[in-house]
């Protein structure tokens, strides 16, 4: 595929999204955002494709919004702007809320909406030299439609600080927040991503699905009688799954289960 997001799907069933405008930092414009939010409704409909994996083409992961872009944003009207950015909250919903494990690549520049897309990811590995920034007050803006994503991974003590100062962060200043999982060598990314899919191609992916949803469904809510009643029927559904008797059988005759095998 050419254009501004590149995709390619291996024999394994892992879809690679990589962001390909490293002559610009791969900063995002309008036409990368609805190339990029096509690419994800493909991948959403295609049962075939296990994981996800997002990296960026060149020195950097993105550097946020792409200054031209930026220039065009500035003379539109309000109505412009809002349509514009709804765009952009689409994609970040969308990978978000992807009933696939993701996991990104981050190397170089992370800044502004690259740290949206980082936080809608399941599992963050940045390389040494990573960097981060919530940069947008430092332009007079501010990070709103990544900071529920953003918030979500952070915290809101941690938000208050970087959406107010726009500093730079290192990659292990992102892991100590909550943002990055793990830190390695750039040369290492790639290994790490390939034990990574090791790790997630031993669950069940109807499981994987649902385990990303119990946490939209848990996060932020008090343990009352109404949660605990629907994680029981959340479990129950799963034990009476075909998946998920075929996991417990499998466990229980010491077999490999038969995903394992797809």
């Amino acid at each position: 595929m050419n254009g501004p997001v590149d995709f390619g799907i291996d024999g394994d069933g892992i879809a690679t999204i990589v962001l390909d405008r490293p002559d610009v930092h791969n900063a995002f414009d309008d036409t990368m955002i609805a190339a990029f939010n096509d690419l994800l409704d493909r991948i959403a409909a295609d049962t075939a494709i296990r994981a996800v994996v997002l990296e960026g083409r060149g020195k950097s992961f993105s550097a946020g919004a792409d200054l031209n872009w930026m220039r065009r944003m500035a003379a539109y009207s309000v109505a412009e702007n809002q349509a514009d950015a709804l765009r952009l909250a689409r994609l970040m919903q969308a990978l978000d809320g992807l009933a696939k494990p993701t996991i990104a690549l981050v190397q170089g520049a992370a800044f502004g909406g690259g740290v949206g897309l980082v936080a809608c990811c399941d599992i963050v590995v940045a390389s040494e030299d990573a960097r981060f920034s919530l940069s947008e007050v430092r332009l007079g803006l501010i990070p709103a439609v990544i900071s529920p994503y953003v918030v979500a991974a952070i915290g809101a003590h941690q938000a208050r600080r970087y959406f107010l100062t726009g500093e730079v962060f290192t990659a292990r200043t992102a892991q100590r927040i909550g943002l990055v999982h793990e830190v390695v060598a750039r040369e290492d990314l790639h290994a790490t991503r390939d034990a990574l899919l090791g790790e997630l191609r031993r669950g069940g992916p109807e499981a994987q699905a649902a385990a990303k949803a119990l946490v939209a469904t848990v996060s932020a809510r008090p343990v009352e009688a109404a949660l605990i009643a629907e994680t029981a029927r959340l479990i129950s559904e799963r034990r009476a799954s075909a998946e998920g008797r075929e996991g417990l059988s499998a466990f229980l005759e010491r077999r490999a289960p038969n995903w394992l095998a797809q």
